[in-house]
């Protein structure tokens, strides 16, 4: 070869200072603000099982499952081969997979088939673990969970349906539930010219003998359109009133639910979502007519847990992989960990991880209490945490991507997965603006729940001077009244960081409380909307706390 044609610089096909996929991660072993709220608020029995879980969660085995359940989405099938109606959707086996491990180990249920103290922590605990994997699979599980509530107004429904959510069995046959191991529950709300806005709906339900009615209508969104029965709000003769419409009818045939599309979503995509129609459909009754909204409100609580639940398990598993990144890629002569700018934002991307996870504790805690306390605790604070956790989670999301530059844009990165599923859970159960009028309800009809939030606070008082003057504010505020409307936004933040304060200022090291209450208290518009700018000089313990390096 003439000398002219030899090339210059040799090709370079080893994959230097590229680093390697994070791999069997046990997410309770690795994550001390977990593990330390975990006990604190009551579940230290379940310690050994969530560990267990936890290393069958990081395992190579799990993360495959996630990919491939996200790379071979839902397959809507409306017709057999006869041309017979089917409304069928079919999902690659690896959901399936999912599914079952999820309701094996009691996430669609436990609490309720076996309920005793620190029952929903445990389960909270379990859910932010399984979030950092694949958060599809949790939406239908959320629902059968969240449905137990509502059915149990019914002794009918509750004896027919409860013991098959209890089994703890997935059964992905399309059969009558009558048929099978065990069931999935979802529900449809919302309609294309409502939204939100469920008073306007124009779906509607005939009585048709007893409890039994027919409906007919639509909804724009159904999720989890293979889930066995579902909740929907229809309009009764009494008013909006909420059903149970199952996929079959009592003689065995399939009901009258006509699936027109699923919906392409911009994540949550191993999950399917429907548009559909109703003809006719057999439906039974429940709780009494006109008190939908009501009937459904307990369902709701537990969803926007869980939304709370979900976004702290995605915080978690982005900082994990940031974390991992930097320590192990080189720059500019030296780890990118190791270099002060990017560990004022990696630590402060680990501050709102840890505020996100004794919140979601916390919260996951009241649940378990049946005091007034705790009830009008859980009224306040679920929509205020699942406003600002949610809201927060796409921010953090896109911080920790850009650690890994432009190894985290691309699809080969579970990073750009976990982004697109950040947005779903503000928006799922109530976007921002409608759980902030919810906060500014509670607060506006329930004193109780303004005493409730004092008696957090006053627990930390003390601790920190910037979380007493903070905390102080707020409460004067809120005693004297939320203000308009067009305040409810900031009131709500205000809320769910005080609480995030407090609770660290209580449990966490001092470097961690001190530099989230300096960060994010010092003015009543929140400090630390860019990350990496929160006050220096413990950023090393913060990160070591955050994810201790092998």
């Amino acid at each position: 070869m003439p000398a002219s044609l030899e090339p210059a610089v040799a090709v370079v096909r080893d994959p230097f200072n590229q680093v390697p996929p994070l791999a069997d991660d046990n997410p309770f072993a690795t994550d001390i603000a977990l593990r330390e709220a975990v006990v604190r608020e009551g579940a230290a029995h379940a310690c050994d099982f969530l560990h267990e879980r936890g290393a069958e969660i990081g395992a190579g085995e799990m993360r495959l499952r996630a990919e491939l359940a996200n790379r071979y989405p839902p397959r809507f099938v409306p017709f057999d081969g006869n041309g017979h109606r089917l409304d069928h959707v079919e999902f690659h086996p690896a959901y399936h997979e999912l599914m079952d491990y999820l309701a094996r180990h009691g996430v669609s249920s436990a609490p309720w088939a076996r309920p005793g103290p620190g029952a929903h922590v445990a389960r909270a605990a379990l859910f932010t673990m399984l979030a950092q994997v694949e958060g599809g699979a949790l939406c239908p599980t959320t629902m059968t969970f969240a449905a137990v509530p509502a059915l149990r107004l019914d002794a009918d429904l509750a004896a027919t349906w409860l013991p098959r959510v209890f089994a703890a069995r997935y059964d992905p046959r399309f059969v009558p539930a009558h048929d099978k191991a065990g069931v999935t529950l979802g529900m449809g709300m919302t309609e294309r010219q409502g939204g939100s806005d469920v008073r306007t709906n124009t779906t509607r339900a005939e009585p048709a003998g007893g409890r039994n009615y027919v409906v007919t209508g639509h909804k724009w969104f159904l999720s989890a359109p293979m889930s066995d029965a579902f909740l929907v709000l229809a309009q009764a003769p009494g008013g909006l009133s909420c059903f149970l419409l199952p996929r079959f009818r009592p003689d065995g045939s399939v009901n009258a639910l006509r699936l027109l599309r699923l919906k392409d979503k911009l994540g949550d995509r191993s999950n399917a979502s429907a548009e559909v129609e109703f003809e006719r459909a057999h439906a039974e009754l429940v709780g009494d007519e006109g008190r939908g909204i009501a009937t459904i409100l307990a369902m709701g609580h537990l969803c926007r847990l869980d939304c709370v639940l979900g976004t702290t398990g995605l915080m978690r598993s982005v900082v994990v992989q940031a974390l991992h990144h930097a320590r192990q890629r080189q720059a500019f002569g030296r780890a990118l960990a190791a270099q002060p700018l990017m560990q004022a934002v990696l630590a402060d991307l680990a501050l709102e991880s840890e505020a996100a996870t004794v919140l979601a504790l916390r919260l996951a805690h009241a649940f378990d209490a049946d005091d007034d306390a705790s009830r009008s605790l859980r009224r306040l604070v679920t929509p205020a945490a699942k406003f600002w956790i949610c809201k927060r989670g796409p921010l953090v999301a896109a911080e920790a991507m850009e650690v890994l530059g432009g190894n985290g844009y691309v699809e080969e990165a579970p990073l750009a997965r976990m982004y697109r599923q950040m947005p779903v859970n503000s928006i799922w159960e109530g976007s921002g603006n409608v759980v902030c009028l919810d906060v500014l309800r509670a607060i506006g009809r329930e004193p109780a729940c303004v005493d409730a939030l004092a008696a957090e606070l006053a627990a930390a008082r003390g601790g920190d001077t910037t979380l007493d003057a903070f905390a102080a504010a707020l409460l004067r505020d809120l005693v004297h009244g939320a203000g308009d409307e067009a305040a409810g936004r900031g009131v709500t933040q205000r809320i769910a960081v005080a609480l995030q304060a407090a609770l660290l200022v209580r449990h966490a090291p001092a470097a961690v409380a001190g530099a989230f209450c300096a960060s994010r208290l010092a003015s009543q518009a929140f400090g630390g909307a860019i990350f990496g700018t929160a006050p220096g000089g413990a950023a090393s313990e913060i990160i070591r706390r955050a994810f201790p390096a092998a």
